[in-house]
């Protein structure tokens, strides 16, 4: 772990040094040094992703697709998403954005004699274990993306906004990152309340978000994989995430199944709801292991012909129609 991150830092330093440090002084942003250097540790790791998905995902789908690739300006739009949010610019949008207020919601709760919970204090008396505090971290993040993903589909007026992502009839690797920027404001700024929350490292946050994303990109390919019985159930494989985006099975309520744990799922989101692990599926009754592979959508997008948009704009622009009931 220290080794993975001192060469993590060396680069993110030279990347600051050589691309940041200048420009900013340039524009006259000298003090704002301290977050040039925190987004440059952002760009590092979303094009080290990128990497990724073009030397190790990208061959995977071509070794083993699940259909042919037949809508390739649906699939640019969604490279579109994933540079967006990959390479910073929508953690840009954060900075000047939202984290101001949680700076000043912070700062007020100080003041009042409240501060962050740090987790680490409950078991710092038994071990000191960068790797266990990792893992307990991430434990911590994945429970609540589920509660999060459960409310994007639990939720109508969250779902209004959150279709457009199960809109994609055409998953690949860079699905991933499709979401109206209303859900992915909403649900990025909820895990930051969680981080200060809970007084997570800034490193351990950045590490457990880059896993996070990774994975599901891997979960959205067109790849036709699953991980057998057992590894199933360790960790999301893009079957068991398929099934969530299968029309009128996975994110939409459907007749009882044969497969599912408990039957037929209490969430109007259906099932396979986990984020990188389907323990709280399993838990929560949400869980389909059946292997299929079928067709992703939305219902009314199949049966009425409802328009969820082609491009970046159009897609953004449908959602916030949605949202108003316009839609």
């Amino acid at each position: 772990m220290e080794w993975i991150e001192n060469t993590f830092i060396d680069g993110q330093q030279w990347l600051f040094e050589k691309a940041f440090e200048p420009v900013m002084f340039a524009a006259g942003l000298g003090h704002l040094l301290e977050d040039g250097f925190v987004a440059s540790g952002w760009l590092l790791v979303g094009l080290l992703q990128i990497l990724v998905l073009v030397a190790v995902i990208g061959p995977l789908q071509r070794w083993r697709p699940v259909e042919s690739v037949s809508d390739s300006a649906s699939v640019r739009t969604d490279i579109l998403y994933t540079l967006i949010h990959r390479l910073g610019l929508f953690r840009v949008g954060l900075f000047f954005l939202v984290d101001p207020l949680f700076d000043a919601m912070a700062g007020t709760l100080h003041l009042a004699g409240i501060g962050a919970f740090h987790l680490e204090q409950l078991w710092a008396p038994i071990t000191d274990s960068a790797v266990f505090s990792f893992a307990i971290y991430l434990l911590v993040f994945d429970l609540a993306d589920y509660w999060i993903h459960r409310g994007q589909h639990s939720l109508e007026w969250w779902w209004r906004l959150h279709s457009l992502h199960h809109a994609q009839q055409q998953m690949t690797m860079w699905s991933d990152n499709r979401n109206h920027l209303l859900d992915s404001l909403l649900r990025d700024s909820l895990m930051v309340l969680l981080a200060q929350a809970i007084g997570v490292a800034p490193g351990q946050f950045v590490a457990i978000v880059a896993i996070t994303q990774l994975s599901e990109s891997l979960q959205h390919a067109n790849l036709r994989l699953w991980f057998g019985g057992l590894g199933e159930r360790l960790w999301i494989s893009p079957r068991f995430h398929r099934v969530h985006h299968s029309i009128g099975i996975g994110h939409e309520r459907a007749p009882e199944r044969p497969g599912l744990i408990g039957g037929r799922s209490p969430a109007l989101g259906g099932h396979n709801f986990g984020v990188l692990l389907p323990w709280w599926d399993m838990l929560f009754r949400t869980a389909n292991f059946e292997l299929r592979y079928d067709p992703t959508g939305v219902l009314d997008q199949v049966e009425k012909g409802r328009d969820y948009g082609r491009g970046f704009w159009s897609q953004q622009w449908l959602g916030v129609k949605r949202l108003v009931g316009k839609a």
